[in-house]
């Protein structure tokens, strides 16, 4: 069974693989230190470094017994600047910039005005006057005053070096860029094949960004599921087929003005959400940045939609062996505002410090849920209803009762696939949730929501041989002891795939 710590985590780390992280020993000791989600980046790299890094996740979690999950995060249409001389050239403030449709070199200055051009077609249709150009992360901001012969004129408000390939945001203007390249069809098709656990989606805008996302993984085989209200990660079970059909969930990235304006309509179709602050910090005012996210969790949360936040969460750690207070009081708010989890992007990446960057994560985050046993969050008024699972909802909102009146150790759940596992993280309730199934993939979908610990099972003839033998493997693993409290959460009968009926309040030891 696991070789997993005793303390069993609620609130999920992500760690981004990159050269700091992308080996045996670290990515093993990664998972011992509390990761739970790995996320490949495809941005970076090739089909076969993917590969490769999805083996070493897949073969750390086989050895150390410990279901989890792997993310990929497809990299959007971002739009960057053409080829730049070798060292840059430097925009000074005042200084005019053009924006070419025809591929160029861009130069030194010679003159007052330097051109460039851009990874966009249509950039210099689409842009109109009056609005701001942002380049390499939002330090270089430009403002267009014309279009003049096919080219767009714009006068450059803070400075900057700028080399080739730096980045460029358009919080102003309403592009007609597709939600998907042609780059991001050709990964989603190996992430489908690879068994990929979920996808990310940049640079989403509206619902429709999503939709398409899920229409192209059921067109290669990986059934994205319509949006329910009963469940948004949550595989299937074809009766003619007798076999689990796996889907791969859309995780919605959140970093563009227009994302924020049509929030709702994304949470509607979206599977997970993901606060991502790096370019949303850019693209918004900076201190919207905080309210905005609050109020993103406090949406997922009402529709029952599990929610990342992302993004220099520990910074400062890719340099030093320590966060800044900032920093943690930055993951700890995360946590207090309900988050299912936190991720690390260039911290285990390219950092000097992966390890002790997820170490530090992980006690941050076990500090800030033992707070929350005492003050526990206040609940959200739900907005959607579920209907097919009703009572596994029902009874997951008993349980969250129940554990208010009785000190229980942990709540335990058997399901063939992930729905009760999803009402019952929606619940956040304080306490482990130990979820056992026979179903790996089902395993590994989990591994990301708050409070829900996966453990692999075979199938059970019997509700009896079921709470025998997590009795049994409590007690020796020394995760329990005789006379600790549990509730289990079960289905009847526990051998076939139904809806789980049963909720049944148990001492360690005493007879079934």
């Amino acid at each position: 069974m696991n070789k997993q710590k005793k303390e069993f985590p609620l609130t999920k780390i992500i760690s981004t693989l990159g050269p700091a992280s992308g080996k045996k020993s670290v990515v093993e000791q990664l998972i011992l230190e509390g990761v739970r989600v790995f996320r490949i980046n495809f941005s970076h790299g090739t089909f076969d470094e993917y590969e490769q890094l999805l083996l070493l996740v897949r073969n750390a979690s086989k050895k150390l017994n410990i279901p989890i999950a792997v993310l990929g995060d497809l990299s959007g249409p971002k739009i960057r600047v053409g080829k730049v001389v070798e060292g840059g050239v430097d925009l000074q403030v005042g200084q005019l910039v053009a924006f070419q449709k025809e591929p160029i070199e861009t130069q030194k200055a010679t003159s007052d005005l330097i051109t460039f051009s851009t990874s966009y077609a249509n950039f210099c249709d689409e842009v109109t006057p009056g609005e701001k150009i942002l380049l390499d992360d939002g330090f270089v901001r430009l403002s267009c005053e014309k279009r003049q012969e096919g080219r767009l004129i714009c006068r450059v408000e803070v400075g900057g070096i700028i080399t080739s390939s730096k980045g460029v945001n358009l919080p102003d203007t309403d592009l007609s860029v597709p939600a998907l390249t042609e780059k991001d069809i050709t990964c989603v098709e190996f992430a489908v094949a690879k068994k990929f656990d979920y996808l990310a989606l940049s640079f989403v805008r509206k619902a429709n960004d999503v939709k398409q996302l899920k229409e192209l993984i059921r067109k290669f085989g990986a059934r994205a599921i319509d949006k329910s209200p009963d469940s948004q990660i949550v595989s299937t079970f074809d009766e003619v087929k007798g076999r689990v059909e796996e889907t791969i969930p859309v995780i919605s990235k959140i970093e563009k003005p227009q994302a924020v304006e049509n929030l709702e309509e994304i949470l509607q179709e979206t599977d997970i959400v993901m606060v991502a602050r790096g370019d949303l910090g850019v693209e918004m005012d900076l201190a919207e940045v905080a309210i905005t996210q609050k109020r993103i969790i406090k949406l997922c949360r009402a529709y029952g939609i599990p929610c990342i936040v992302a993004t220099q969460m520990l910074q400062s750690m890719i340099e030093l062996p320590t966060p800044t207070r900032a920093e943690v009081s930055d993951v700890a708010n995360a946590i207090f505002d309900g988050a299912d989890a936190v991720m690390l992007s260039g911290e285990t990446a390219v950092g000097k410090y992966p390890i002790e960057t997820v170490r530090m994560m992980n006690r941050i985050a076990n500090r800030s849920n033992a707070f929350l046993k005492s003050e526990p969050l206040p609940p959200v008024p739900s907005i959607q209803t579920p209907e097919k699972f009703h009572r596994t909802a029902a009874l997951a909102k008993g349980v969250n009762a129940i554990i208010n009146e009785i000190d229980a150790k942990y709540v335990i759940v058997w399901s063939h696939l992930v729905g009760a596992a999803v009402y019952l993280s929606q619940q956040r309730i304080p306490l482990p949730v130990l979820y056992f199934s026979p179903y790996e993939s089902a395993l590994r979908k989990t591994s990301l929501l708050y409070a829900i610990n996966p453990i692999y099972m075979p199938p059970k003839t019997s509700n009896k041989a079921f709470f025998q033998n997590v009795d049994q493997w409590l007690l020796e693993h020394h995760l329990a002891q005789k006379g600790d409290t549990v509730i289990f959460i079960v289905s009847e009968p526990i051998d076939q795939i139904s809806e789980t009926n049963n909720l049944v309040i148990h001492t360690i030891g005493e007879p079934l």
